[in-house]
């Protein structure tokens, strides 16, 4: 099971076909937003509703300064299997990125931009984490998700015949230099260590951002907002 605090993220969720097993919800809490529309909807997906005192709330809910709504939904599937690829498929791979805010940030890159799906090679946070929930704004459970360890992901890919950018400050090329417009894979990793040498050694095209200050690395949401834009703006153009 998964939690999911906070009237955004439960709204998302719910949009997104989400059936909560549960719901508590805090009257005395929820002022900015209407607990009749949320608490209806989940109602009619069969869900247990608990209305709960201020108090009560206070001690069920995880984040500081909660706003009366918490939810238990089921575990987020995240088999790499049900992922589809098509001649336009634009994917987000991230390897061993261990930051739940970054995750959820690129989650919400992914969203905005209609990523395909973002898939999480050798995780070291899950998916279901709360705080990946949060910094996501709940688009965890709107865009497809996968996990698996790098060399599937790698062989899916070769299987799907995808192209795959690697990310990396090590190359001579451009982001803007390399076509992103057929069934592409953007790749980054870790802000710590970068990308393993199994992506790196591969026969993958490196691509880096353009870059003129003293550092060689950006926040890797940043960095993978600005390449999967950059393939958005490519599709764009060739329409």
């Amino acid at each position: 099971m998964t939690l999911v605090e906070g009237y955004e993220e439960l709204d998302l969720a719910l949009r997104a076909g989400v059936r909560p097993r549960e719901l508590y919800y805090c009257p005395a809490l929820t002022g900015g937003s209407d607990p009749r529309d949320v608490v209806a909807r989940a109602a009619e997906r069969g869900s247990a509703l608990f209305s709960l005192s201020r108090q009560a709330f206070d001690k069920a809910a995880y984040r500081e300064g909660p706003d009366g709504w918490l939810a238990v939904v089921p575990d987020i599937e995240t088999d790499l299997s049900r992922i589809e690829v098509d001649d336009r498929a634009l994917f987000l791979i991230c390897e061993s990125v261990e930051k739940p805010g970054n995750l959820g940030s690129m989650l919400r890159t992914a969203d905005a931009a209609g990523v395909t799906a973002v898939i999480s090679a050798n995780p070291v946070t899950d998916w279901g984490n709360p705080n990946v929930i949060r910094a996501s704004k709940g688009t965890v459970f709107a865009v497809p998700i996968a996990s698996a360890e790098s060399e599937d992901v790698v062989r899916w890919l070769a299987e799907h015949s995808v192209n795959v950018v690697a990310t990396t400050p090590d190359t001579d090329l451009m982001m803007a230099d390399v076509d992103m417009t057929g069934p592409t894979a953007i790749l980054v990793g870790s802000e710590k260590y970068g990308l393993s040498d199994q992506w790196l050694a591969g026969r993958h095209t490196k691509a880096k951002i353009p870059m003129f200050g003293q550092v060689d690395s950006l926040n890797v949401a940043v960095s993978a907002a600005l390449f999967t834009y950059e393939a958005v703006r490519q599709r764009m153009a060739s329409r």
